[in-house]
């Protein structure tokens, strides 16, 4: 089992910026995949950005391309991500996660989850 725990998240003005940060405990050898996942009031959760935690290939979606980057540090087991040009679209809780599949897309594959941090931009 792995524990995750996210923090990094507040207030800030629409061009601003913020970085999250996700340190995981426990079982980490076994993780294969790390993500970002954020939800918005009344929407589905959607996953932002993951990293393959072996070779560090990442991939986002489309939205965060070019503000987002996902990276980490794996002596610290510590995920991250810098989040630049926020825009109000952005609002939403952010979790973190962790998978031991070499399947990364989608939070089926996903069973260890932080407990979020709140991110609101305003415009």
């Amino acid at each position: 089992q792995v524990q995750l725990v996210e923090s990094g998240g507040g207030s800030v003005q629409a061009g601003g910026s913020l970085r999250l940060s996700c340190a995981a405990s426990g079982n980490t050898y076994s993780l294969r995949c790390m993500a970002w996942f954020r939800q918005a009031p009344g929407k589905r959760r959607e996953q932002v950005a993951l990293i393959y935690t072996t070779i560090g290939r990442t991939s986002y979606i489309e939205s965060v391309k070019g503000r987002f980057t996902i990276s980490q540090d794996r002596a610290k087991n510590i995920l991250y991500l810098q989040m630049s040009s926020l825009k109000a679209e952005d609002t939403a809780k952010y979790y973190c996660a962790a998978s031991p599949s070499d399947y990364c897309n989608g939070s089926a594959f996903y069973n260890n989850w932080g407990q979020g941090t709140q991110v609101t931009v305003s415009s």
